[in-house]
Parts: C-alpha cells; sequence; structure tokens
C-alpha cells in the first residue's frame, strides 16, 4: 500500500503547487501593470514632469502624452501591453486623458491587490468594479455642466485646460483659441453631433516660434514651386487642377533598350518627345488652368525640364510630389477632382481659390492657398517651432486639445478638473457602498479608495505635501463642494470651475470605463499558458 499513499501525497502537492502558481501569475500580472503605470504617472497634470524617449535608431522624442509615452516604450509582458492598450484605446475614445486612464488602472489594480491577499475571489471584486463603475457614470453625469458650442469662451477653456499639462503650456493662451476656431468652422455648433478630425490638417514647419502658429482658411504645402525658366509664383483667380498622371516621356513597360544607329533618328526621338510634352501642357492650358498639383510619381519623374519650361511659358504655377494621402483632403479643400488621365482633363473638374502665393519662412519656401469658394469644410493648422522635438509635440498637444473640443461635440457636458471629479467620485461612492451588504461594500470602498490616486498624483507632481491637500480635498467634498480641486499654480485647495480648469464629461466617464474593463480583465487571468 505503500505506493497508494505516495501518489496521493504527490497529487496533493501538486494541487498545492497549482494553486500556488494561480496566485503568482496573477500577482505578477499585477505588478507588471503597476510598473507601467508608475512610469507616467510623473507625468500627469499640469505639473508633469515630461519623459524624453531615444529609440534605437537614434531618433528622440520628448513628449507628455500619456499615449505616445507607452506607445514608444517596450513592453514585454503581455499584460503590462494591456495597459498600453488601454491608453490607445483611451486615445481613441476620447483623445485626452490617456495619462490618467492609466495611472486610475494602476491604482485599481494595487487594491485589488490588496483585496486579493485578504481572500477575497476575484470574480466578486471583479463584480463590485463594474458596479462601482456604472455608479460612478451616474455620479460625473450629475456633477458635470452642460455647455453650449456656441459659447467660445467655455470651449477655449476647456481646450486650454488640455493643453496646460503640456511643454506648450505657456503658449495655450494662442494655441487653443486656435483649436476652437478650426474645430467650429468645420461643424454646425447647433446640429453636430460628432465631427471628423481629418478636415482638420496640421502641417508643421521649422523655424518662427510656437506663437507663429496660424490658422488658414485653405491649403499650406510644405514644398515651394517649382521654379524652372521663370514660371509664375503668385496666381489670383487660381483654376487648380490635380492630375496623377506624369509630364514627362512615356516609358516601356518592359526593361529594354532602343539603339539608335543614326542622328537624323535619334533627332527625331527628341523631336517626339518635346511634342507629346506639349501637347500634354496644350491641353491642360486649354483647360484653363493655371495651378497645377501634381502627385508624387513611383514609376518615374512626375515632370522634367522641358514640361516644366513649357509650363513657366504658358504662366502655369507649378506644385509637385504632392502626397498620396493628402489627395483626398485637397479635393475636399478646393473643390477638384483628381484626374488620373490627360484626356478627362475638363474645366468642370478644377478646383477654385482666390490666391495661390509662395511665402518665404525662415526654413525655406511654403505654398499657401487661400480664399477657397466654400470654405467650412476644412481648415488647415500651420504649426511652427523653433526645433522638430517641440514641433512634433506641439503638433501632439494641439491634436490633444481637438479631440478633448471633439469630446464635447460628441457630449455636450463639462466636468471640473484638477482632481475634482475622482474625489467626488470617491466621496459619493464610499457614501453609496454603505447600502451595499456583504463584500460588494469592501470592494467598492475599496474602488472608491483607488480614485483618489488622481488628485495625489497632481499634488505630489506640483511639489505640494500631498497627504495634507488630499485631506483638506476630501474634507471639502464631504461638506459638498463638490467643483473643490487641486489648484496647481496657487498650490491650495479652491473652487477650480472658477479657474478655468474644466475637462468634457467624456474624457472622465470613458476614463474611468475603460480602467475598471482593463482591470477586470487582469483579475480574470489565473494562468499564462506559453505556445511555442
Amino acid at each position: 500500500g505503500q505506493s497508494i499513499c505516495a501518489m496521493s501525497s504527490d497529487a496533493q502537492s501538486r494541487r498545492a503547487s497549482d494553486r500556488a502558481q494561480e496566485k503568482s501569475v496573477r500577482e505578477s500580472n499585477i505588478v507588471a501593470a503597476k510598473a507601467v503605470a508608475d512610469a507616467v504617472r510623473t507625468s500627469l497634470g499640469p505639473r508633469g514632469m515630461d519623459k524624453m524617449i531615444s529609440s534605437p535608431k537614434g531618433e528622440t522624442v520628448i513628449t507628455n502624452d500619456g499615449a505616445t509615452i507607452l506607445k514608444q516604450m517596450e513592453v514585454a509582458h503581455p499584460t503590462a501591453k494591456m495597459l498600453v492598450e488601454l491608453s490607445k484605446s483611451q486615445d481613441v475614445e476620447a483623445g485626452d486623458g490617456t495619462t490618467t486612464v492609466t495611472v486610475i488602472a494602476g491604482s485599481l489594480l494595487n487594491q485589488a491587490e490588496i483585496l486579493l491577499k485578504k481572500g477575497i475571489h476575484p470574480t466578486v471584486i471583479s463584480e463590485s468594479f463594474l458596479l462601482a463603475a456604472r455608479k460612478s457614470d451616474e455620479i460625473l453625469q450629475s456633477m458635470s455642466v452642460p455647455v453650449d458650442l456656441t459659447d467660445r469662451d467655455s470651449l477655449v477653456k476647456a481646450a486650454s485646460t488640455s493643453l496646460n499639462s503640456k511643454v506648450i503650456s505657456n503658449n495655450s493662451s494662442t494655441l487653443a483659441p486656435l483649436a476652437v476656431d478650426a474645430l467650429l468652422s468645420i461643424i454646425d455648433p447647433l446640429s453636430a453631433t460628432n465631427c471628423d478630425l481629418r478636415d482638420i490638417a496640421v502641417v508643421k514647419k521649422l523655424g518662427g516660434t510656437i506663437d507663429d502658429t496660424e490658422l488658414v482658411r485653405g491649403l499650406v504645402f510644405t514644398q515651394k514651386v517649382s521654379h524652372a525658366a521663370g514660371g509664375p509664383t503668385k496666381v489670383a483667380n487660381a483654376k487648380i487642377a490635380l492630375i496623377q498622371f506624369c509630364l514627362s516621356a512615356p516609358k516601356t513597360d518592359i526593361e529594354q533598350n532602343v539603339v539608335v544607329s543614326d542622328y537624323s533618328q535619334m533627332d527625331r526621338i527628341l523631336k517626339e518627345e518635346r511634342k507629346y510634352i506639349l501637347d500634354m501642357c496644350k491641353k491642360i492650358q486649354k483647360s484653363g488652368c493655371n495651378v497645377l498639383l501634381i502627385q508624387k510619381s513611383i514609376l518615374r519623374d512626375a515632370v522634367n525640364e522641358l514640361s516644366l519650361h513649357f509650363l513657366a511659358k504658358m504662366k502655369i504655377l507649378v506644385v509637385k510630389d504632392v502626397e498620396r494621402e493628402d489627395v483626398e483632403f485637397i479635393c475636399k479643400t478646393v473643390g477638384c477632382m483628381p484626374i488620373a488621365n490627360i484626356d478627362t482633363l475638363h474645366a468642370e473638374k478644377l478646383g477654385k481659390a482666390d490666391l495661390v502665393a509662395e511665402e518665404s519662412t525662415s526654413d525655406g519656401k511654403i505654398v499657401k492657398v487661400t480664399g477657397v469658394p466654400h470654405a467650412g469644410k476644412t481648415v488647415t493648422i500651420l504649426c511652427k517651432a523653433s526645433n522638430n522635438l517641440v514641433l512634433d509635440e506641439s503638433e501632439r498637444s494641439l491634436h490633444d486639445a481637438l479631440c478633448v473640443l471633439r469630446c464635447l461635440v460628441k457630449k455636450r457636458f463639462l466636468t471640473p478638473g484638477g482632481g475634482a471629479p475622482e474625489m467626488q467620485l470617491a466621496y459619493q461612492l464610499s457614501k453609496w457602498s454603505n447600502t451595499l451588504s456583504g463584500m460588494h461594500q469592501y470592494c467598492v470602498r475599496a474602488f472608491a479608495e483607488a480614485m483618489e490616486v488622481v488628485p495625489y498624483t497632481l499634488a505630489e507632481n506640483a511639489g505640494l505635501d500631498a497627504i495634507t491637500v488630499v485631506t483638506e480635498l476630501r474634507n471639502r467634498h464631504n461638506a459638498g463642494e463638490s467643483a473643490a480641486g487641486i489648484n496647481v499654480r496657487k498650490g491650495r485647495v479652491t473652487n477650480i470651475l472658477e479657474e478655468d480648469v474644466l475637462v468634457p464629461l467624456l474624457v472622465h466617464t470613458s476614463a474611468v470605463t475603460l480602467s475598471t474593463e482593463c482591470v477586470r480583465l487582469i483579475l480574470k487571468i489565473d494562468d499564462i499558458v506559453v505556445t511555442r
């Protein structure tokens, strides 16, 4: 009977190790995810730090945007990758609050770990977190203020709140109104429920300072006009053709050489080429076009010296190397149609503009197309900055500001910022948890505590005494001041609505929902199976 006895004890120990493994997998998952959350924690809020990310290729990115930081980070652990995905989905959903969402998730995991150590079952925690997330949606709704899209001031406030945590916060007074004007000009403020940010092109140009950033109702090309033989650089009452074919001698389809032995034959080839190109240029001129945009071509040169010479003689302005992905935007802006073949070039396919002119900037020249007939479909923001790092960061920040405005179009509510909504959630949820029974009460209270991480981190990043500030904030909320938040500039707790720190409701609701979803996913995992 010895062998039987040995076997049973063996099975017992195996079962015990299984359970231990399940526990350790969960622990390692939580630790990995928390590590990612802590990496971006310091970049939360207006006094947050920036991260410098250098890639193996030697490129450097300086950014404050949570999604960008996580996207660039090399994350090996599968659970940590979930947090990266989380901030990405927040970026898609709301556009701003990408750091907040990661920090909240990390804090929820922290609480979940404590609950797990007390022996509460993961599914119970997960259910309670879901309940709490649903409840927090209601709480956030109840503390938000409706906003009207025609009220430009409150939109500017919301945009500048988003810009305040970025590198270019001191320029937010110029950039926020820019973003608002850009957005308002592509939607109808009374009826729109969503807007397409692709209708706002952000064009980056080195040189100048951020204050030189401007809004162009029309198009901006960063290429210069192709000058050959003194072509025009400025055309009024432009008729614009966007062509997708090449103005150069045709090539054979297969790689082959033609050997010309006789000089007169060679002459004939050259003549043919000239005639061919001249015919094309004449057709273009016949349609009444005086500005020509030529799409980039891979197969052969889109234009050659000869065709440029002819076009310059005909006083046609040429911009070459137009990117493939810009074609749609250009068509929308000037109302032209892309022309794929020389024979289909008709006058009705041309777009119109009042002025196409070349302007000099400190870094080369740009082409501006202004006075577009039906302005209101698209706009261009021309970003300027003194170096590439600031330029890229200002583009990202502008994108964040535009996303914040898009959230307002989707859900027209503003909530106070500065850690106020999170503190309100913590207070209301812990009050609500007393009405629940059993384990749920315990877990919801943990969820409420987790929410306090945002004001805590805000205070910490601003160099305030976090514990004192958060305690004061909690007292103010208990006293019923739902708009009390941390005023980072003055370093104390004030009514944040008066300080114009406003955030769209959608940013907060999606942050809470998404982070809860992510945490519930992580909690449900009990084993990692590696497949070969």
